[in-house]
């Protein structure tokens, strides 16, 4: 990262997660600048540079429709997730990417801005997709779907991003592994899929490198001439 730095290369995380949840990693690689929750929210060097908020009568009728499902439910900002029940799909889905269970408030989204919300459940897909034609769905999991507003993804985060930092014209290096990322990777000049991504965000690809447990970054950041 201080290579691509000392390059004139701003290095940006584009994750489905907040940037509380990525903290350590960002400052473990000194990297200060995220698109987070999907592309919801924006930060350079610390400062935020867009939000996007779903609207309180929103998550009403999410909650109002997860309790019909009897699923579950989290709220989601750039600093702080509440839960609405410590069920076991709740446990499993948070374990399952080794992040810790949130704090129970299931009226969080009266009083605090929401980026972007978790169904924890593991079918009604499709239900949930009928139901809010407004909302765009992710599925990260056997046991939760990201849910945030209709457009908003990581790829539209990284488009908004070159706009408020007037950089329309540089090159963008996108890299990819899971399906969350094929919109990151449509918005990138150069598509790099890792070598252990999904064959379909290989194929959309313009550069496979090595897997991410095989120095698959650095690899490509070389092939490029970026580092």
């Amino acid at each position: 990262m201080q290579a691509l730095q000392a390059n004139n290369v701003l290095p940006v995380i584009a994750t489905g997660r907040t940037e509380a949840e990525i903290k350590h990693i960002m400052s473990d690689a000194g990297i200060s600048s995220a698109v987070t929750m999907n592309g919801s929210y924006i930060s350079v060097d610390g400062q935020e540079v867009h939000s996007e908020i779903i609207a309180t009568e929103d998550c009403q009728k999410m909650l109002e429709h997860v309790q019909i499902q009897g699923h579950q439910l989290s709220f989601y900002n750039h600093q702080h997730i509440w839960c609405t029940a410590h069920t076991q799909t709740m446990i499993d889905a948070y374990n399952f990417i080794h992040s810790n269970v949130p704090e129970i408030n299931p009226q969080a989204y009266l009083d605090h801005p929401i980026n972007m919300l978790l169904i924890l459940s593991q079918s009604g897909d499709e239900y949930y997709h009928e139901q809010f034609p407004d909302l765009t769905f992710y599925r990260n999991g056997p046991y939760s779907i990201d849910t945030v507003k209709k457009g908003i993804s990581k790829g539209a985060g990284v488009k908004r991003l070159k706009q408020e930092l007037n950089l329309v014209d540089v090159p963008t290096f996108g890299f990819g592994d899971g399906p969350n990322d094929f919109a990151l990777l449509e918005a990138c000049d150069n598509k790099i899929a890792m070598g252990n991504a999904y064959n379909d965000l290989k194929e959309l690809s313009t550069f496979i490198t090595k897997k991410n447990t095989e120095g698959g970054i650095v690899h490509a950041l070389k092939h490029f001439d970026l580092i």
